[in-house]
C-alpha cells in the first residue's frame, strides 16, 4: 500500500478556514466577547487581575469575576462540544493540566486574554470530546517496527522516533480537532482566532518562511516547515517532499479524518516522507568502548533544538500534556509556495527574533503556555463564591456622565462559607461577622438578640396569619342553573325543576413578600436590631402559612480587591440571604445574626440589579415589596457617582418599573424620633410613593402589623 492508501479514502468534506490577521490587529482586543460581556469590558481603570499577594497596597485577585469568567467559558465548552460534564478548573499546585476529562485554563485572565482563553477552551474541550486518549496512551504500541527501523537508519534512537510521531499527530489531530470546531460552531472561529493571535503568531516567522532559514533537509527544518504550512507565506519549495506533505495532509478536506486512528495514519505518512527525505545518519565509533552509534546528518549542534529537545534527547509529550498542544491555525485560503522565488537573508538580529519566536511555537505546541496558578487559599474562596451564586450585574447606565454605569456584587446564596471567611479585612463580605450579634452592632439593650425575639413576635404574628390559608365555600341551592343537586332530584316528579346548586369558594392568593434591607452603616445599633427583629418575625410568620413565601435580601457596598488595597473599587451589594422556597427557617435562626451593616446606600442600584428575580404578581399570586431604610440613595466609586436627584430619580424609576409589574411597594424610612423627618420624607415619598411611612426606631415592630393587614387585604 503506498502512502496516500494508507489514508482515510472516504469523500472529503471542504473547509475554508478564516484569515486571522484580518480579524484582529493590536488595538482590537476581545472583539468577540465584548459582544456580550458589559459595555464596560474593555474600560476598567486597572487589570482586574493581578500578581500581587494579600497585602495592603497591593491588588488581589477578583475571584468573583474569575468565577464568573469560568461560569461563561464552560457554557461555551459545553454548547461546542454538546458534553454537559466537561469540568472548566483553573490551574493549581494540586491539579494535572488535564486528565481528558476536564478544561484547565490559566487564572490570570485580565481583557486581553479572556478571548484566546475562551479559544484554548474550546479546543481542549473538543479534544476531550473527540480525541482517544486510549490510543495515545499505547501510542508505541500502535507505531508500526518499521518506523523505528527507518528512523534509526537516520540516526534517531527509539524515544526520539515515538517523539516525531507525537507531535506530528499532535499536528494532524488539531487541524482535525479545530475543523471540527469551525464546521459545527462558525460563530466561534473569532476565539480561536484570537487564541492563535496571541500564542502562535509572529511576524518574524512570516519573514522566515519565504527566507533561506530552515531549508536544510533536516528533522529540525521539516517540523518548523510544518508546523507553518497553513501560512500564507509558506513556501513549499523550501524543502524535499513538503510539497508533497502538504497534499497528504490536505488542510481544505480535513474532515475526511474522523478520528484519532485516521489522524495516527496521516502523520505516519509524512513522518515516512520526512525520513524519505533525510540523510542517513553517521555512524561514530566510541574511542573508550568501541561502541558504534548512529547519529543524524545534517542537524543542529543540539543548542536550543526546536524539535526534539538539545543533545540528542527526545522531547516527547505526556498524554497529560496532549490536550493542551496547540499549533497553526489556518489563517485563509493560501496560495500555497507562493514566495515568489525570492529567499531573502535574515540579520543577525532576526534570526535571534526568529530564535525566540519559535520557542514560543514550541511552548504553545508543548502546552508551556505560561498560567498563573490560583492558590490553595484562592481556591477555596473561589468555590464559596461560586456556591453562593456571585456575579456581577452592569447597573445604572442612565445615571451620570459616563454612561457605563457600574458592576453591582449580587450574592444570590448566603452559605455557611460565606460567613466563615469573614469580614473585608479576611478578603469576605463587610456586611458578614464570623462572630453572631458583633459587639459593635448589637444593642446592649437586647440581651436575646434580635432572632430570639424576632421568632418569639413571628410565632404569635403566624397563628394570626393562618387565616391566609384557610378557605371557606359557600353553597347556594334551588336554583335554576348549575350543578344538579343529588338531594333535589326525586322532586323533579312533582314538578320542581329548580334542583340545581352553585358553591362559591373564597380562598387568598398565594402570595410573595421581597424585603429589602439597608444595611449601611448608619444603619448600625438600635435601627438595626429593631429592623431586623421586624424581619425576622415576618420570615417566621410566614414559615407558619402554607401560601405565603419570603425573600429577603440585604443591601450595602463591597470593597473588590480587599479593603484599603491598592486597586481596590467600590460596587453596590446586594446579598440574597433567605428564599422560603428553597431555604427552611432553621437558615434564619443560624445565620441572621452574622449579619451585620457597613458601607453606603446604593438602593436604586441594588434594585435594578435583580430586579428580573423580583416575582411579579400574577393571576394566581400576589407580590410584595417591602423596603427598609435610614436615609437617602448614595454611592460614589471611579465608575459613578450616585447622589442626590441622580440617585433619588434611579430609585423612583426601579420603584416604578416594580409596580408596573403589579408589585405592591410599601417601605419604611427608619429614623429618630426627629432625624430630618419633614425634610428627608418628601424625598422618601418621591422615590416610594404615598404609601411610604416614617417609623420611628422605637416603635418599627408596628410593621408586622401593618403586613398582617395587607396579607388579609383582597383584591
Amino acid at each position: 500500500m503506498n502512502k496516500r492508501e494508507k489514508m482515510n479514502d472516504s469523500k472529503f468534506k471542504h473547509f475554508n478556514p478564516m484569515k486571522l490577521r484580518e480579524k484582529y490587529t493590536a488595538n482590537k482586543t476581545n472583539n468577540y466577547s465584548s459582544f456580550w460581556m458589559n459595555d464596560d469590558w474593555d474600560s476598567r481603570k486597572t487589570s482586574i487581575f493581578d500578581d500581587g499577594d494579600e497585602v495592603v497596597g497591593k491588588p488581589k485577585v477578583d475571584l468573583v469575576a474569575l468565577a464568573g469568567y469560568r461560569r461563561a467559558i464552560s457554557n461555551f465548552v459545553t454548547i461546542v462540544t454538546g458534553e454537559s460534564d466537561i469540568k472548566v478548573n483553573f490551574n493549581s499546585n494540586d491539579e494535572s493540566f488535564t486528565d481528558g476529562k476536564t478544561v484547565t485554563i490559566g487564572a490570570k485572565m485580565d481583557d486581553k486574554l479572556f478571548d484566546p482563553s475562551v479559544g484554548l477552551a474550546l479546543h481542549e474541550g473538543s479534544h476531550i470530546k473527540l480525541s482517544n486518549f486510549d490510543f495515545l496512551k499505547n501510542l508505541e504500541y500502535n507505531v508500526p517496527q518499521e518506523y523505528f527501523d527507518n528512523g534509526e537508519k537516520k540516526g534517531y534512537g527509539r524515544a526520539e522516533v515515538l517523539g516525531h510521531v507525537k507531535n506530528l499527530l499532535n499536528y494532524v489531530e488539531d487541524r482535525r480537532i479545530d475543523n471540527y470546531v469551525f464546521s459545527t460552531s462558525p460563530g466561534y472561529k473569532g476565539y480561536y482566532h484570537s487564541m492563535y493571535e496571541k500564542y502562535f503568531y509572529s511576524k518574524i516567522v512570516d519573514k522566515a518562511l519565504t527566507s533561506t532559514e530552515y531549508t536544510d533537509e533536516n528533522m529540525e527544518s521539516y517540523m518548523f516547515r510544518i508546523i507553518n504550512l497553513t501560512n500564507k507565506n509558506t513556501n513549499l519549495d523550501a524543502l524535499n517532499g513538503l510539497r508533497q506533505i502538504w497534499k497528504d495532509l490536505d488542510v481544505k478536506n480535513i474532515g475526511v479524518i474522523g478520528n484519532t486512528e485516521l489522524a495516527f495514519n496521516v502523520a505516519l505518512v509524512i513522518y515516512s516522507t520526512i525520513l524519505d527525505n533525510l540523510k542517513d545518519g553517521i555512524e561514530e565509533t566510541d574511542e573508550d568502548t568501541g561502541e558504534v552509534t548512529t547519529k543524524p546528518n545534517g542537524e543542529s549542534n543540539g543548542e536550543g533544538d526546536s524539535s526534539e529537545g538539545g543533545n540528542g534527547e527526545s522531547k516527547t509529550l505526556s498524554d497529560e500534556e496532549f490536550e493542551g498542544l496547540k499549533e497553526a491555525m489556518s489563517k485563509g485560503d493560501v496560495k500555497r509556495g507562493h514566495s515568489n522565488g525570492s529567499e531573502v537573508e535574515l540579520t543577525a538580529r532576526q534570526k535571534k527574533q526568529l530564535e525566540n519566536a519559535i520557542a514560543k511555537q514550541e511552548k504553545f505546541m508543548n502546552g508551556n503556555i505560561q498560567k498563573k496558578k490560583v492558590t490553595k487559599k484562592d481556591s477555596r474562596e473561589l468555590k464559596t463564591i461560586e456556591e453562593s451564586g456571585m456575579t456581577y450585574e452592569n447597573v445604572g447606565k442612565d445615571v451620570g456622565w459616563n454612561k457605563k454605569g457600574t458592576d453591582c456584587l449580587v450574592v444570590r446564596k448566603l452559605t455557611k462559607a460565606l460567613i466563615e471567611t469573614g469580614g473585608s479585612y479576611n478578603g469576605g463580605l463587610s456586611i458578614l461577622s464570623t462572630t453572631k450579634y458583633s459587639r459593635y452592632y448589637h444593642s446592649d439593650k437586647n440581651t436575646t438578640g434580635f432572632v430570639e425575639e424576632g421568632i418569639r413576635l413571628g410565632t404569635a404574628l403566624g397563628r394570626k396569619l393562618q387565616v391566609r390559608g384557610e378557605s371557606r365555600d359557600t353553597k347556594w341551592t334551588r336554583l335554576d342553573s348549575g350543578k344538579i343537586d343529588k338531594r333535589l332530584i326525586s322532586e323533579l316528579g312533582f314538578g320542581n325543576d329548580r334542583v340545581f346548586n352553585t358553591t362559591f369558594t373564597e380562598s387568598y392568593s398565594d402570595a410573595i413578600l421581597h424585603i429589602s434591607v439597608d444595611a449601611s452603616g448608619s444603619m448600625t445599633g438600635d435601627k438595626w436590631t429593631n429592623t431586623m427583629t421586624s424581619v425576622v418575625a415576618i420570615c417566621k410568620a410566614a414559615s407558619m402559612i402554607q401560601n405565603v413565601d419570603v425573600v429577603v435580601s440585604i443591601r450595602s457596598t463591597h470593597e473588590v480587591g480587599g479593603y484599603r488595597s491598592r486597586g481596590s473599587r467600590s460596587v453596590p451589594l446586594i446579598l440574597i440571604a433567605y428564599d422560603s422556597r428553597v431555604d427552611k427557617f432553621s437558615k434564619v435562626k443560624n445565620m441572621f445574626g452574622h449579619i451585620t451593616t457597613a458601607g453606603t446606600t446604593p438602593e436604586g442600584l441594588c434594585y435594578e440589579a435583580i430586579m428580573k428575580e423580583i416575582v411579579p404578581t400574577s393571576s394566581d399570586r400576589d407580590s410584595y415589596f417591602l423596603n427598609f431604610s435610614d436615609g437617602m440613595p448614595m454611592f460614589s466609586s471611579g465608575d459613578l457617582t450616585y447622589y442626590n436627584s441622580d440617585a433619588v430619580n434611579h430609585t423612583k424609576k426601579m420603584i416604578n418599573e416594580m409596580r408596573t409589574r403589579g408589585i405592591k411597594v410599601l417601605s419604611y424610612f427608619i429614623g429618630d424620633s426627629d432625624y430630618g423627618r419633614d425634610e428627608t420624607m418628601l424625598d422618601f415619598k418621591r422615590m416610594y410613593g404615598k404609601d411610604s411611612e416614617f417609623i420611628d426606631v422605637t416603635s418599627v415592630m408596628s410593621v408586622s402589623k401593618t403586613m398582617n393587614k395587607k396579607f388579609l387585604e383582597k383584591n
